[in-house]
């Protein structure tokens, strides 16, 4: 049986580096937010729900319109819970139809509103990597070219990683002060010792190492 493993953390904390990381260990990923798109595109029922919900418009010849759907909800922020349990409830169908799929004995869920959305019940384990806002902030102006209050105002919209790692089992740092990979290794051996029956990816290692 596979074990899950909700990722997830602030912008710019570094998740995606982090399922990186445990891919090249062959734990294969599910990324909510990229799934989240493509199933708003090409599932019928949500095409159809959110098409009674916010207009034919909602949709145009290239899919979503998200710079529609986008000023609907600034008018009206009512209308992302309604949105949200739209979709939220098929990306969970689809992580857990993926999961019987796997024959690895981890997979991940990665998503950035791992406990807003509930998906964090979805998984055995729910992990934050943890950044200092600051350097979150210097890492998303440069990667995404965007200016300091566009930036704010993002991480404004989402919950804390203080909040987070408080709901989590357990914290991987992406500081720039600690290596991630021996962070990985360690926890993934934490995993295998917490999860019985689960193989240990890096036998002969130990969580003190």
């Amino acid at each position: 049986m596979t074990a899950t493993i909700g990722i997830t953390g602030g912008i710019g904390s570094g998740k995606s580096l982090v399922v990186s990381l445990l891919e090249t260990y062959g734990i294969p990923s599910f990324v909510a937010d990229v799934e989240s798109k493509r199933l708003v595109t090409t599932l019928p029922v949500i095409r159809e729900r959110l098409t009674a919900l916010l207009g034919e418009e909602i949709y145009d010849a290239n899919g979503l319109n998200a710079r529609r759907m986008a000023s609907l909800i600034f008018r009206d922020p009512s209308l992302l819970t309604q949105v949200n349990a739209i979709i939220h409830p098929e990306v969970a169908r689809h992580f857990r139809e993926w999961v019987l799929r796997q024959s690895a004995p981890y997979a991940v869920l990665e998503s950035a509103i791992l406990f807003e959305s509930g998906f964090g019940r979805l998984v055995d384990w729910r992990v934050t990597v943890y950044a200092p806002r600051a350097l979150r902030l210097q890492r998303v102006m440069e990667r995404d070219r965007l200016t300091e209050t566009e930036v704010l105002r993002r991480m404004d919209n989402q919950w804390t990683d203080e909040v987070k790692k408080a709901k989590s089992d357990y914290v991987i740092f992406n500081d720039g002060k600690q290596a991630l990979i021996p962070q990985i290794e360690r926890f993934v051996n934490y995993l295998s010792e917490k999860q019985t029956g689960v193989p240990d990816l890096f036998p002969g290692k130990n969580v003190s190492d």
